[in-house]
């Protein structure tokens, strides 16, 4: 036996979408109640673990035998139930983390190619037959027997649904199960020609690891935060129903209607913008703009943050499961999962430990005193609910510009090279460049110093071929900029970066010349290629990155246009979240480069910290977080710093620097 597919199904009292999969399989609840497995691409079998089947014996020992490989859709979920149910590292010698170099990952292997994650989705956009497919009964099976159910009448005031509750349903569900191995079989045989690399794996490995490990919660922050959101929410609530008279003004239509009569003109909706927008604006009515404070209140994401990590945190006091690998399918960077520690607000908060030890002790009155905002304080703490384990410090560590170090070395922007291998101040020098004015003139107290926003916005903004409305989206009108100057920035920034601006549309050229005529080009080291399996017809423009990963880009194809052929694909839609053709041009195709390829820096980093000892807790975008030995924080930053500066193999000639600070709790201002 070389290969074993398997899916299994579990019940757990933990609602997963909540509590993710880490608390949900460590409820004392927990079980595995079937397991559904093909070796060697065989008939597939499944065992009804909840009425008294077990594994052949050849199976079990395949099952932990190095060279057997296990393959699952969503492979983290089914090592890590599964190492929950064989009780590894307790009764087995094996460790889960040993146990996982055996594992590949059929949905890792979707999104490497370009495809979506879900196993009904991606077997519906790789044009599945409909007998390979996952049945559309799964969901409600799934509800019916994986979680509690509520006592009532009809079903005899029972908690669960038992096989003999239900025994046609059981037996459908045995099916289910059964398919979807089918299904995660037939991904994979389709996506063979196109394998993941052994670095991907290993990151993916990695990945587990950090996710398995968690972070420390602190708990008692969090309970002040909750208690304190609540009391707020429902003195505000009262005043509200008292302002207006409405019997519900959490009602959009109600409170519109009631806004329009105080003001006298139509407000056409209430989201978060729209609010703003009126608050900003002379009111008739301080009723009118009381009450729109009060719904800006309420709107802060406090409570529902705070929420999500007493839902996740495990008995140990730690949240696990943050990370989703390749949780960005295109360019391969995580996404966050549970408490979404890529989407927190930052820490702005003067005084930020005694607000926190004020939240604890739940002193509203001190906390109004002090910050005003209550809502908009506790939406300010949720970072610093995760914190350091006993006796340790977080290091928190990230690279400098990395996207603007990529895009020129990439490019071969040499005078932006020149600056972060030596000063590194960035928006200076090109604000220098744009306006012709000497680098040592933009400094505060001189009136040159207004350029350094200039030279900030359009670096942040112009580098993928954005214009006018790429400044406009990063917030150059309240930085203070007009719309008038903005289109000369847009000229200044372009004439400064000439090799970007030629690296935007050598990349499309490039595409375009290989998606018409099949022939592999380069470009600033960047490998394209048609690459395609006739026997299972898929068709992928590839971009070899330096490191050696690709991008993938399903069945691409040209569409003539009044200003040539654009280039389309097959993908997903980030706005609608469907599988849909899509249009991309040389500034998305280097946008996709250099995030794939900033990503590649940051997944190296991890590597060596783990290889070096410094255990990381989670990432964020271009930043690692450590639990370390509070013994010597200075000194495990500064090498913690060296260690993601040092240059990568591939990318010699890349200047890459980090830095960070250490403290007991997790922040960002």
């Amino acid at each position: 036996m070389q290969n074993l597919n398997i899916d299994i199904e579990t019940y757990s009292s933990e609602d997963i979408q909540r509590a993710g999969a880490y608390r949900y399989a460590l409820s004392p609840d927990f079980e595995v109640l079937l397991f559904a497995y093909s070796a060697d691409n065989g008939p597939v079998e499944v065992i009804d673990f909840k009425q008294g089947g077990t594994l052949p014996p050849d199976i079990l020992q395949a099952l932990f035998d190095p060279s057997v490989t296990k393959h699952a859709y969503n492979a983290a979920f089914e090592w890590w139930c599964l190492s929950r149910h064989f009780r590894l590292g307790t009764e087995y010698s094996m460790t889960p983390e040993d146990w996982l170099p055996q594992w590949r990952c059929t949905m890792l292997h979707g999104l490497y190619c370009g495809y979506t994650a879900g196993l009904g989705a991606t077997g519906e956009a790789l044009g599945l037959p409909q007998d390979r497919r996952k049945l559309s009964t799964g969901s409600a099976l799934i509800r019916t027997f994986c979680a509690p159910c509520k006592p009532n009448k009809s079903n005899g005031g029972r908690t669960r649904t038992l096989p003999r509750h239900e025994p046609e349903k059981w037996a459908l569900f045995q099916e289910y199960c059964r398919q979807d191995v089918v299904t995660e079989q037939e991904i994979g045989r389709r996506l063979s020609a196109f394998p993941v690399p052994d670095s991907v794996q290993k990151q993916w490995e990695t990945d587990q690891k950090i996710n398995a490990r968690g972070v420390a919660v602190d708990q008692e922050l969090v309970d002040g935060a909750l208690y304190c959101t609540q009391t707020v929410t429902d003195q505000l609530r009262q005043e509200a129903v008292s302002l207006t008279g409405l019997s519900n003004p959490n009602s959009v239509s109600q409170l519109i209607r009631w806004l329009e009569s105080e003001i006298n003109e139509e407000v056409a909706a209430l989201r978060k913008t729209d609010v703003s927008d009126l608050l900003g604006r002379d009111l008739p009515s301080d009723a009118a703009r009381r009450m729109l404070e009060i719904r800006q209140e309420l709107g802060k994401t406090s409570c529902k943050k705070f929420d999500a990590i007493k839902a996740a945190v495990c008995a140990d006091g730690r949240v696990r499961g943050l990370l989703q690998f390749y949780g960005a399918n295109r360019t391969g960077r995580w996404a966050g999962r549970l408490v979404q520690v890529q989407n927190l607000p930052q820490t702005h908060l003067p005084a930020l430990s005694y607000t926190r030890d004020l939240v604890k002790q739940r002193d509203l009155s001190m906390l109004s005193l002090l910050h005003g905002s209550i809502p908009g304080t506790l939406s300010q703490l949720i970072r610093t609910a995760l914190i350091a384990s006993p006796g340790h410090v977080l290091i928190d560590a990230d690279f400098s510009a990395i996207e603007a170090r990529v895009i020129a070395w990439l490019a071969g922007e040499s005078w932006v090279l020149d600056v972060f291998r030596t000063h590194g101040k960035i928006y200076e020098a090109c604000a220098s460049q744009m306006f012709g004015v000497p680098i040592e003139a933009i400094k505060k107290g001189r009136p040159e110093y207004s350029l350094r926003q200039k030279g900030k916005v359009a670096t942040l903004a112009l580098g993928y071929q954005g214009g006018v409305g790429a400044l406009i989206a990063m917030g150059a009108l309240r930085m203070g900029l007009t719309e008038e100057e903005l289109p000369d920035i847009v000229r200044r920034w372009r004439a400064a970066n000439k090799q970007i601006v030629n690296l935007w549309y050598a990349l499309e050229q490039a595409a375009i010349g290989t998606i018409r005529t099949g022939r592999a080009s380069g470009v600033h080291g960047l490998g394209l290629a048609m690459e395609g399996d006739a026997s299972t017809d898929q068709w992928f423009l590839t971009i070899a990155l330096p490191s050696g990963r690709k991008l993938y880009y399903a069945r691409p194809y040209l569409m003539p246009g009044d200003r040539g052929d654009s280039i389309h694909y097959q993908g997903m839609d980030q706005t609608t979240k469907k599988w849909k053709d899509l249009e991309t041009y040389g500034g998305k195709l280097v946008e996709n480069c250099v995030q794939a390829i900033a990503r590649d820096c940051l997944a190296e980093s991890i590597e060596r910290l783990e290889a070096a000892g410094y255990p990381v807790v989670f990432h964020v975008h271009d930043e690692v977080v450590i639990d370390a030995d509070a013994a010597n924080p200075d000194a495990a930053l500064t090498d913690v710093c060296q260690i993601m500066s040092r240059p990568v193999d591939w990318a010699p000639e890349l200047p890459l620097r980090a830095e960070g600070w250490t403290d007991s709790y997790y922040k960002k201002d």
